[in-house]
């Protein structure tokens, strides 16, 4: 009963902000005396403490508001992308303490070797945390590719399958699907909205479903793997096994090719995403493609303009199944966002109008390339919330 109403407390601080224990015991029906030694608790672990703000309490006695915490507990948040590792350490009040990432080409790699490097990553960043006076109390991990337990089951752009990822870290751990994870992200450190379809861009296309603050996940968990809706039916090969998917016209290699044929005076073919086939693997970087297309480059254009059909494509489909509101659109998408927003957006209209009249509102998102990271962060934070009495051995 105490666990669960620290719980209950934490949680009425957590939503609607600084109260005085009165306000607390108001608003949970729990008793004055009960909230005083609750709070008294929630203090030792460190989760809240007192603003030192004094409010107007009952008969006019004063009361000090009690708020969350972010001096002293902390999560790890950890990101294996097929470019990158990356690792942040966000507090409890979501402000993030620090964050690194280290280039690196993970595709068909060797999951020790990877991981090895993940663990020491985790490592430093954990001692440089509590260096700083944060303890950190648990860690989760995204990845790209499909989760069950703690078996990554697939990952096709890292060449992994049914890999047991092992304790990276001597904290509690889980791991989860990168664009669930950069839902989530969204949700909690970008537009906050509660209801939304986030659309990850990267090498690989995946999509998260926030329905009233919870990602919806499938049966399966497989919900979301927006990059293998057909656009396409005899399109181009996909590693799916399928033809004509949108990860095919709109994933990251197809867009970062655009930097290979540039100036290259030819001109791509409608039907082929890749120009020919000769953009797929092409060397490159976001910011490049940022600056061609900032320079008018015609090639990166055009090529910006198939993905942002291909999308919309694909994108009405889900609106037809799913019904969002708003669509977000991040990863590799978020710095394309000017040169991709009015393609999708005109298909979204065109094919949507007669059945919907109004499309879903399309924005960019607010966290960028670090919703996965920031997500799984995130997803610590709201265990913590959900349970703060596992910080007192309770």
């Amino acid at each position: 009963m105490r666990a669960r109403n620290l719980a209950v407390v934490l949680a009425t601080i957590h939503r609607s902000g600084p109260h005085t224990r009165a306000e607390l015991a108001e608003r949970t029906g729990l008793t004055k005396t009960t909230v005083s030694s609750l709070v008294a608790d929630l203090i030792e672990a460190g989760v809240v403490s007192e603003s030192g703000a004094v409010q107007k309490g009952e008969r006019g006695r004063p009361g000090v508001a009690v708020s969350l915490s972010g001096r002293r507990v902390a999560a790890l948040g950890l990101e294996i992308n097929i470019d990158y590792l990356a690792a942040c350490v966000v507090d409890l009040t979501r402000t993030v303490r620090l964050r690194r990432t280290r280039p690196a080409d993970n595709r068909n790699s060797d999951p020790a070797a990877i991981l090895d490097g993940l663990r020491v990553l985790a490592k430093e960043i954990t001692a440089e945390a509590e260096a700083g006076g944060l303890r950190v109390i648990g860690a989760a991990l995204a990845v790209p590719g499909t989760v069950e337990g703690e078996v990554l089951r697939s990952a096709p752009h890292l060449g992994w399958r049914d890999v047991r990822v092992p304790d990276l870290v001597d904290l509690p751990f889980e791991i989860d699907n990168e664009a669930n994870l950069a839902a989530l992200g969204e949700l909690w450190f970008g537009s906050r909205e509660s209801d939304f379809l986030y659309v990850s861009g990267e090498i690989g296309i995946g999509a998260g479903l926030v329905v009233d603050g919870a990602v919806f996940r499938g049966t399966y968990g497989l919900a979301g793997e927006l990059g293998h809706v057909v656009v396409v039916p005899d399109g181009p090969a996909c590693r799916c096994g399928g033809r004509g998917c949108l990860e095919v016209y709109a994933g990251q290699d197809t867009l970062l090719g655009a930097l290979g044929s540039a100036g290259s005076g030819g001109s791509a073919d409608a039907a082929d995403p890749a120009g020919a086939a000769g953009l797929v693997g092409s060397a490159g970087s976001v910011g490049e493609l940022v600056a061609r297309l900032e320079a008018g480059d015609p090639e990166a254009v055009r090529t910006c303009e198939r993905a942002g059909h291909a999308l919309g494509v694909a994108l009405t489909s889900a609106v037809h199944l799913l019904d969002p509101g708003l669509i977000v659109l991040g990863g590799i998408y978020a710095p394309l966002y000017r040169w991709l927003a009015g393609p999708v957006s005109e298909g979204l209209g065109a094919r949507l109008a007669q059945m919907r009249g109004t499309p879903p509102a399309l924005v960019v998102s607010g966290t960028g390339p670090d919703a996965a990271v920031l997500g799984a962060a995130g997803s610590v934070i709201q265990r913590i919330i959900a349970d703060p009495a596992q910080l007192l051995g309770l």
